[in-house]
């Protein structure tokens, strides 16, 4: 039954209408029209008087008596749109019908049923308008379970994926939310195959063309909503009803048959949910980015099968399948220290690395999902055609990245920048377009979900904090890191790339070399040792080989052998070349070179013990460093 209005059928079923022992003659094709209201009428113009959906009930008393009249009556109630016409035998027709009758309300379909049997009319429009009303307060306690629901989701500050499952949940139906140009920000298949609903979303998309912000496309069976506030919109909220035109159920209050207003409001209802959830959260990332950085995080942390994570990119418009995937880890040099420049300047220049790196990705025209995967890193995970374009890739985004650091460094604003003016009134870079874009590589005209116009373009943070002037060489606080795993052929690998390239990042932090990519073979012996800050068996190792001046050197702080013995290895034992490192005299070194054989019981001039120092040294470092 119709959340709303029963159909004919459903009337014919009722007490009162079989006590008067209904039977079909016409238009059995028409038996699940719903009834909107039940008229009693004894006239033969009554069809002037009718809006459409009514159940007409006569006894056929003032019906005309000639075929051609009743042919117009039939006629003129089919044109204006009844449900159906009940006519009781026993005053006017006795044994049935007229035979013209029967046949003009087949050939019309309007469904034409004899009561056989005397039937008070009052009891029958009591009990279908009973039965309308009923349906009626069911629908508007279902509709007020559903704006309560929304009310609460937008309260707790649901994210869209919560917000995208209670639609489906309520509906019984595929859910998806995307952005303007297409791309698949979210879906909810509702038990259905996710494969089958997002393959070849896009294609499938376009071909949806409702008429209004919210209307359903018989042609494709899809009810869509334009999602967006003050004017903004920024994607579509579409909900899939069945092609045979059978409405779903609504779980809201009880489990009832669905209706189209019902869920109409439902989808409208979310799609401000979703609406004033972005406008709430303006100033974080982006859908797209959030959906970037939980993809990377899932493959990072094994928090999502892979198959589901190759599925929601390829959905996102990065096709990871089949491609040659390369991990990269862009992290500065220097760690944002705790209360110096103070948590919200930290997080903005993660912000603004984070927007150089999808800058530059752009730049050189490569697909990847990139996001920041911690407090200092942005991780991509780029998806080349073959291996061949792996070091050609990383080189021109090397290159781009530098020009975008470079450019916003020094003030200048960097390509599809333009100029904006801060809360403060002074002028700063902004992005021009939506910086927030996910799908890296596609068509930098796609908009999604954007971030705070006032952001600063990259680099404006850091010069405030007195950054040096070139952000991206050297080995200053701005200086960035660009690190890359080894080439992987399959998404099920692509961990172990990025896990590689964040060890490299985090080992690479000491080289001082002026590089623009590092890879494994670059980060040496200091490296590795980084690479295995957290072996038990390396700070053993530390601990067997320093442990005893470490202690000395806690008893007598001023006098710091550890950097004395630090000088005179780095120095390639060379004694004069360390005292001066150390800024001693040749006479005060030599005494603490041999004070430190006392402590550490080693021969110094020994090759082989001071290569074992040298190496316990460089694992202190690397344990030491965060």
């Amino acid at each position: 039954m119709s959340a709303v209005f029963p159909t004919v059928r459903e009337v014919l079923a009722l007490d009162p209408v079989r006590h008067g022992a209904p039977r079909v003659v016409a238009g059995d094709e028409g038996l699940d029209r719903p009834v909107r209201w039940v008229h009693v009428a004894e006239v033969p113009d009554i069809a002037t008087l009718l809006g459409g959906g009514e159940l007409v009930l006569t006894t056929g008393i003032g019906l005309p008596g000639d075929d051609a009249g009743l042919r117009a009556f039939i006629g003129d109630l089919a044109d204006v749109g009844v449900s159906g016409l009940v006519v009781e035998l026993g005053r006017r027709y006795v044994s049935g019908v007229p035979r013209v009758m029967a046949a003009a309300a087949e050939r019309r379909g309007l469904p034409l049923v004899e009561l056989r049997r005397a039937t008070p009319f009052v009891r029958i429009t009591e009990a279908v308008h009973a039965l309308i009303v009923d349906a009626q307060l069911t629908e508007l306690r279902a509709t007020e379970e559903i704006h309560q629901r929304f009310n609460d989701l937008s309260v707790e500050g649901a994210d869209a994926a919560e917000v995208i499952r209670q639609v489906a949940e309520l509906s019984g139906c595929p859910v998806v939310l995307e952005n303007l140009s297409r791309q698949v920000l979210g879906y909810d298949p509702a038990g259905e195959s996710a494969e089958l609903l997002l393959d070849g979303w896009e294609q499938h998309s376009r071909r949806i063309r409702p008429a209004g912000r919210t209307a359903y496309d018989p042609d494709s069976g899809w009810l869509v909503t334009t999602v967006g506030a003050r004017g903004q919109d920024w994607g579509r909220l579409l909900l899939r009803w069945p092609a045979s035109g059978d409405v779903p159920s609504v779980r809201a209050v009880e489990p009832t048959a669905g209706s189209p207003t019902r869920l109409t409001i439902l989808i409208e209802r979310a799609a401000s949910t979703l609406a004033l959830g972005r406008l709430i959260r303006r100033d974080a990332e982006g859908l797209e980015r959030q959906i970037h950085r939980t993809l990377l995080t899932a493959l990072l942390d094994h928090s999502r099968p892979v198959d589901e994570v190759g599925l929601r990119a390829k959905a996102l418009g990065v096709v990871l399948d089949r491609r040659h995937l390369v991990g990269v880890m862009v992290r500065h040099r220097a760690d944002d220290p705790a209360g110096e420049i103070g948590p919200e300047a930290g997080q903005a220049r993660l912000r603004d690395l984070s927007e150089a790196v999808g800058q530059a990705l752009r730049e050189a025209k490569l697909t990847a999902l990139t996001s920041a995967v911690d407090d200092n890193s942005v991780g991509a995970l780029l998806a080349l055609p073959d291996p061949a374009a792996e070091d050609r890739a990383l080189s021109a985004f090397a290159s781009a990245l530098r020009r975008v650091r470079l450019d916003a460094g020094t003030g200048r604003p960097a390509p599809g920048v333009e100029p904006a003016r801060a809360a403060s009134g002074v002028d700063v870079s902004r992005p021009a377009s939506d910086a927030s874009r996910a799908a890296v590589g596609a068509d930098p005209a796609r908009t999604g979900f954007g971030v705070d116009p006032s952001r600063a373009a990259f680099g404006v943070e850091a010069a405030r904090s007195g950054v040096g002037v070139d952000p991206f060489r050297g080995a200053g606080p701005g200086a960035v890191i660009v690190a890359a795993g080894s080439g992987v052929g399959t998404l099920r690998e692509a961990r172990r790339s990025l896990v590689e390239a964040r060890q490299i990042a985090e080992a690479a932090r000491r080289d001082r070399r002026d590089l623009p990519i590092f890879r494994l073979p670059h980060v040496g012996l200091a490296g590795l040792l980084h690479l295995l800050r957290d072996e038990p068996r390396l700070q053993t190792f530390v601990e067997r080989e320093l442990g005893a001046l470490l202690e000395y050197d806690a008893r007598h702080p001023r006098e710091r052998l550890l950097d004395t013995l630090r000088a005179y290895l780095e120095q390639g034992r060379n004694k004069s070349a360390g005292a001066a490192a150390a800024h001693l005299s040749r006479p005060a070194f030599y005494e603490r070179l041999a004070r430190i054989a006392r402590i550490l019981d080693v021969d110094l001039d020994s090759v082989e013990a001071s290569l074992s120092l040298h190496v316990a040294l460089l694992a202190l470092e690397a344990v030491r460093t965060p």
